[in-house]
């Protein structure tokens, strides 16, 4: 395996010094049309701070736009995007399959979560099985999985979102924040490391250039009362400005709240005797089973505060810092029995503690500063974040003797509070032989401190007596990357890059009280990666553009998977402080065609081949541990077209995985062959906008083909707690502009009113209506 990366390694060296020359000898022999290139390049860059263009749309062909209701607006627009290069792009030229989730597209919609406003983007799969209430929501790209570990990189304005803790990210903050969501599809660890596997997901948030205030206040609920979450509330306030066109500064507040649903069964094995009211159901493997009742309405609250200012120190230099505390609780209400004795009283039966369930929440503050400055012809850009995770924590009930009851009664508290320190220097150099060069160097430091109590009261946070756990550990990594833009001609860029990292981890600390064997002390560890990336870029005709790419990624594993153990009853969940890193090597095709007026297509072709892939071991039933056990792949294509007739906007996208398995995996061989689990084969997305005047109406449809929770695929039962079930989804979305400053609408979710399980009980149809106002 280290021949191999250095074999990738001299190749890589050796492309970019034969690219250079072929390039040097092509400006030879036409420097006219190379010297256009690099300006067309450069345009922009020397004229304003990227962080200034950040979150706008640029106008690259202007057609006459006309006004008046139901008036054609026949305006072309090439959306710029920044994470593909670590510099500005159009859509068009960027060397990889991109997406740009716009703030208009996020209106279109009821979006509720950040990530929802990624669930109609080709490629992405956004797991998220009862809307605002999922605590284990998650994204993947082109199939890559998040297992054990989370595989997709996740910035906000350009800094690391992923937790030192598990490497996830909870996807709180409020969506009026966005400017803009840029997806980049296929293995970028060459500009970004480790995480960057699946691809990168970059939120950017809003700078106004003016002044700008924006009020959002609604209320839905779901249609049949208890089915969806009850009692939505959501209010935005936010204000922004520039000021003697130096001082740019914008400040928001966001909140929102639901009443719930009951999302979470409770079962029995059997039917406690001496009850009725028990629904024979089954497992998600077969196995006879009974429903007895829900853990109660599942509610949820969260806010978001952003802060931002910059200063232009002149049109080449700008600082820009901000601030971005989110806080978030979930929680049940009492649980419901369906079971009543022979008096017809409602019993709660085997016990109480069948029908609980956990409750919880999170803080952060998010501390960012970006400088960015033209020495000579180079931009250089700093950029500095600090992720601080306050609190992470969850309160559960014994479930074992001696037993929670649901007044109270013992059970345990976890909290696992992290940081993560960042800093990237980033220079952009044009070259003189149709070069632009991307150089840099990356530094982050991650740091955790996992505690386990016990509590006299599992619904009193404060109610802790003994410590029972503690597990610490820090984490650094140290990086270098380049990346070379070469115009081998004018219709022709290739991009090669590539990156080295160094991961280190120090300071593993295990200690469970009272268990033998513990404390434990963990060595320092090293390991290296380096991550080559190749990408061609060629627009043979007007309006056609031919993508092609390889490249390899990694992921380091994260401070849960290596010190951070844990107890399910009698089955002992180790961590592994050997891990090594994950690795994957993958390639694309795709080719992209302006067809007739307002009409585009595109279809792209993928594979991934995974090596180290990390599992929990399952040879015993009281004795798992993580190892690097697992190989896999998966192949597919994902096809999109869009079409612009007038008033109309129609557009759909499909996703398919025609492989997706386990090639290799000694810690579960039951596994191999099997599916990846919790990966759709198929997914379908597509819908139809209406503009007329100041009227709007959206409606988009969505199929999410089967998965499987389990590695050897054995939870093949559907309409079942715990089940992953196929389902189609129906949304739409009215709105009007009632004067100028006011916009009412109206929106209906799961319009036929789908029931099904996303492991847990999928919200039913639901409406939310909004009032917005912006001055």
């Amino acid at each position: 395996m280290k021949s191999l990366r250095v074999l990738i390694f001299i190749s890589c060296l050796i492309l970019l010094c034969a690219s250079a020359y072929g390039a040097e000898q092509q400006a030879a022999q036409t420097p006219d049309a190379g010297k256009e290139q690099q300006k067309g390049k450069e345009a922009g860059n020397s004229e304003t701070p990227p962080a200034v263009r950040e979150g706008k749309e640029a106008n690259v062909k202007n057609a006459p736009k006309s006004t008046g209701a139901g008036a054609e607006a026949e305006t072309s627009l090439e959306e710029v995007i920044v994470t593909a290069t670590r510099s500005e792009k159009t859509l068009d030229n960027v060397p990889g399959d991109s997406h740009v989730v716009t703030k208009k597209d996020i209106e279109k919609r009821n979006i509720k979560t950040i990530d929802e406003a990624l669930s109609m983007t080709p490629g992405v799969y956004d797991r998220r099985g009862k809307g605002l209430l999922d605590t284990r929501a998650d994204v993947s790209i082109r199939g890559v999985p998040s297992g054990s570990g989370y595989r997709t990189l996740i910035m906000k304005d350009g800094i690391p979102m992923n937790t030192a803790y598990n490497g996830g990210y909870d996807w709180v903050g409020a969506i009026g924040d966005v400017e803009r969501i840029e997806v980049v599809e296929g293995p970028f660890s060459s500009l970004y490391g480790g995480n960057a596997m699946g691809g990168v997901i970059n939120i950017i948030t809003r700078m106004p250039e003016k002044s700008e205030f924006v009020s959002k206040t609604g209320y839905g609920s779901s249609w049949y009362r208890g089915t969806a979450m009850d009692d939505l509330w959501r209010s935005y306030v936010s204000y922004g400005n520039r000021i003697a066109d130096k001082f740019s500064f914008f400040v928001s507040y966001g909140f929102q709240s639901t009443n719930g649903y009951p999302s979470d069964m409770a079962t029995s094995s059997a039917c406690p005797a001496g009850t009725t009211g028990c629904v024979r159901t089954t497992t998600t493997s077969g196995s006879t089973t009974y429903l007895v009742g829900d853990k109660g309405d599942n509610k949820w609250w969260d806010y978001s505060i952003l802060v931002k200012a910059a200063y232009d120190f002149s049109k080449d230099t700008r600082l820009l810092v901000s601030y971005n505390r989110t806080r978030s609780k979930y929680d049940y209400d009492n649980p419901h029995t369906w079971l009543t004795n022979a008096a017809g009283v409602p019993v709660y039966r085997p016990r109480e503690a069948t029908y609980l369930s956990t409750f919880g929440g999170g803080e952060a503050n998010l501390y960012t500063a970006v400088f960015d400055t033209l020495i000579g012809s180079s931009r250089a850009k700093l950029s500095l974040g600090i992720n601080d995770i306050q609190k992470n924590w969850y309160s559960s009930p014994n479930t074992s003797a001696p037993y929670a009851t649901i007044n109270g009664g013992p059970g345990k508290l976890s909290e696992s509070p992290s940081q993560n320190y960042y800093a990237d220097l980033q220079f952009t150099i044009p070259l003189p032989l149709n070069n632009i060069l991307t150089v840099g160097g990356t530094f982050r430091h991650g740091n955790l401190e996992s505690k386990e109590y016990s509590l006299s009261n599992w619904r009193v946070e404060s109610s802790t007596t003994a410590l029972t756990l503690k597990a610490e550990g820090k984490d650094y990594n140290y990086a270098l990357f380049i990346q070379d833009e070469i115009g081998i001609m004018k219709n022709l860029t290739a991009y090669l890059g590539v990156r080295g990292d160094l991961w280190m981890t120090s300071d593993g600390y295990m200690e469970r009280v009272g268990v033998a064997g513990y404390p434990q002390n963990y060595d320092s560890r090293t390991e290296a990666a380096v991550s080559p990336k190749f990408a061609l870029v060629y627009k043979p005709l007007d309006g056609t553009t031919l993508r092609a790419s390889v490249g390899r990624s990694f992921r380091p594993p994260s401070l849960y998977e290596l010190y951070r153990t844990w107890t399910m009853g009698s089955t002992e969940y180790k961590a592994n402080p050997n891990l090594k890193p994950e690795t994957m090597t993958s390639w694309d095709i795709s080719i992209g065609q302006k067809l007739w007026q307002g009409a585009k297509a595109k279809v792209t072709y993928f594979e991934n081949y995974f090596e180290d892939m990390i599992y929990r071991n399952a040879l015993t039933s009281t004795n798992r541990i993580l190892l690097n056990a697992g190989g896999a792949e998966t192949k597919g294509f994902v096809g999109e077209v869009e079409q612009k007739i007038r008033w109309f906007r129609l557009f759909a996208n499909a996703t398919w995985l025609t492989v997706s398995k386990i090639t290799e995996n000694p810690a579960i061989p039951a596994s191999v062959g099997k599916k990846i689990t919790m990966q759709p084969d198929e997914i379908y997305n597509g819908g139809v906008d209406f503009t007329y005047g100041p009227f709007f109406a959206n409606v988009n449809g969505s199929y999410i083909g089967k998965r499987y929770s389990n590695d050897t695929n054995n939870d093949v039962v559907n309409g079942v707690p715990g089940s992953y079930d196929p389902f189609f989804l129906l949304n739409a979305k009215i709105s009007y502009t009632i004067m100028k400053h006011a916009t009412v609408s109206f929106a209906v979710d799961n319009i036929l009113d789908k029931r099904y399980y996303s492991s847990y009980l999928a919200p039913g149809r639901s409406w939310f209506t909004e009032l917005t106002l912006k001055f």
